[in-house]
């Protein structure tokens, strides 16, 4: 029983990952990266944990329109706010790592938390960049049909690395992380 399970989850991540628009379907439309926001405060700590259900601030909108469909922009930031024990594990190959200071897809999306994991301020460069998008919605569609962060990773790792020559200096998931 168990290994029909892992055998259909695994054709779901196939599927999923096919499925998925490639770097050559990215919009030429790219977000001018050297604007964004400076990196995240000394002594910030990393959210790992998911996160309950409550307000979150406004997505930021940057005054021009989004290269993805805002229901997926706001389906990938409230991702991101309520599930940073999947983000924080999750690279991004936009570049962010140079022009931003991002260690990994969640910081696309989310600058800071309060003490108890809330959002209080977005990170709006992931509104403007496909790629952190993409990746952020991936993992998303990956966690919501059960995969384990570790599989995730391998996943986003196997669709992104090999279109772009760079990604942030995401740990890989713990032992403890990689369970859902």
């Amino acid at each position: 029983m168990r290994s029909h399970l892992h055998r259909s989850l695994a054709a779901l991540v196939a599927t999923i990952m096919l499925s998925l628009p490639t770097a050559g379907s990215i919009s030429a439309q790219q977000h001018d990266h050297s604007q964004d926001a400076a990196k995240r405060p000394a002594g910030q700590t990393r959210w790992l944990k998911p996160v309950p259900a409550g307000p979150l601030p406004p997505i930021p909108y940057e005054g021009y329109p989004s290269p993805r469909p805002m229901s997926v922009v706001n389906a990938v930031y409230e991702f991101a706010a309520r599930h940073p024990e999947v983000l924080n594990y999750m690279p991004c190959f936009c570049g962010c790592e140079r022009s931003a200071g991002h260690v990994g897809n969640h910081d696309c999306f989310v600058k800071r938390r309060n003490a108890q994991g809330r959002v209080t301020e977005w990170d709006s460069h992931g509104y403007g960049c496909a790629i952190c998008i993409d990746v952020g919605r991936d993992a998303m569609q990956m966690f919501n049909a059960g995969a384990s962060v570790s599989s995730i990773r391998a996943a986003i790792d196997t669709k992104y690395k090999t279109r772009f020559p760079t990604s942030t200096p995401t740990p890989k998931p713990t032992s403890t992380a990689a369970k859902k």
